[in-house]
């Protein structure tokens, strides 16, 4: 990894650490009157959505103001990328007007990865999600709250904690980047979805697969639901949404079967009734207004580490560094 946050499977455990680590203090800013640091002024950072969000543009656009950066949203609807400009000529204009960062989120898997090994910026990328394939920050988050709530305190991983991801894995690129993320955290990932919806070679990827919910339940410190994506589906992956509900749904007869201490997550948007029922969704285990909450904290500190403070090894050495979070106050 040098300057750019494309895949989890680029961080290593020392730079997971250090991002979780740098968001910790971070979120110390949330209870403040004043909630801005000067880390980034001066900076630019342009958000670069070829898909429709809402949740991650947000948190983005919120953590770059935080950190007082000039801040840039460009929406593909109603751009001249839908009159058919390219990927690489939006890129050089973003460059010719002095980009220092570029968030991007794009349908088509690949495409972050192919900005950041390009010559047409000069500035980092941080995927934003792409296609099928990941979603770097969303698995930071994840992992933020989960160790949180399962092994508090700086330094510390996520080592022996059993995580369960249920749901539609064959479309998820935030299962992609957790099963990454938090398996060099230490953590033991268990997927549980009908055959239908794992992707081909899963049996290679680190995790174990089962396709009774039930049976993990009991053993699992953490389950995350995901949503049932209809719009990436071009084929009938189960029968019917009452099937898939009462096979893989969580209701509060499952969530009573979880460990005292175990917590049930999901990435949004939830699907109530579907994946999860309105009883989990509202009960004190579920963290997804947490989840949103920490997502900020972490987007900040994935852009204060590469843009403004401490940088990931095999950065540039003209990367500006500062010592601590304190200092950039």
């Amino acid at each position: 990894m040098k300057r750019h946050l494309v895949s989890a499977a680029d961080l290593t455990r020392d730079d997971a650490l250090l991002i979780l680590d740098t968001a910790e203090e971070l979120a110390q800013l949330s209870g403040r009157a004043v909630k801005k640091l000067p880390t980034l002024r001066g900076r630019t950072v342009v958000n670069l959505f070829f898909e429709d969000s809402t949740r991650t543009k947000t948190s983005f656009e919120v953590a770059e103001k935080r950190l007082s950066a000039d801040v840039i949203n460009f929406s593909a609807k109603g751009s001249s990328v839908s009159k058919g400009e390219s990927l690489k000529d939006t890129a050089l204009t973003l460059q010719a007007m002095g980009a220092d960062a570029v968030v991007i989120r794009h349908h088509a898997s690949g495409a972050p990865a192919r900005l950041a090994q390009s010559d047409w910026l000069h500035g980092s990328v941080i995927n934003a999600g792409d296609g099928t394939h990941e979603h770097p920050t969303q698995a930071l988050l994840d992992a933020f709250t989960m160790r949180r709530h399962l092994n508090p305190g700086l330094g510390n991983d996520l080592t022996g904690r059993r995580v369960t991801i249920v749901g539609d894995v064959l479309h998820s690129r935030v299962a992609r980047s957790n099963v990454h993320l938090l398996t060099t955290l230490g953590a033991q990932v268990t997927f549980v979805a009908p055959p239908t919806l794992l992707p081909i070679g899963i049996q290679n990827w680190p995790c174990e697969i089962s396709y009774d919910l039930d049976s993990v339940l009991p053993k699992s410190d953490a389950v995350m639901m995901l949503r049932v994506q209809r719009e990436r589906m071009n084929a009938a992956f189960f029968p019917t949404e009452r099937e898939y509900s009462r096979r893989y749904g969580l209701d509060g007869t499952r969530m009573a079967q979880l460990p005292e201490h175990a917590i049930v997550m999901h990435p949004g948007p939830m699907v109530r009734g579907m994946e999860i029922t309105a009883e989990v969704a509202d009960s004190p285990r579920c963290t997804v207004v947490e989840q949103v909450a920490n997502g900020v904290s972490v987007r900040m500190a994935v852009l204060y580490l590469l843009l403004g403070g401490a940088v990931f090894a095999d950065a540039p050495a003209d990367t500006p560094r500062t010592d601590s979070v304190e200092t950039a106050q």
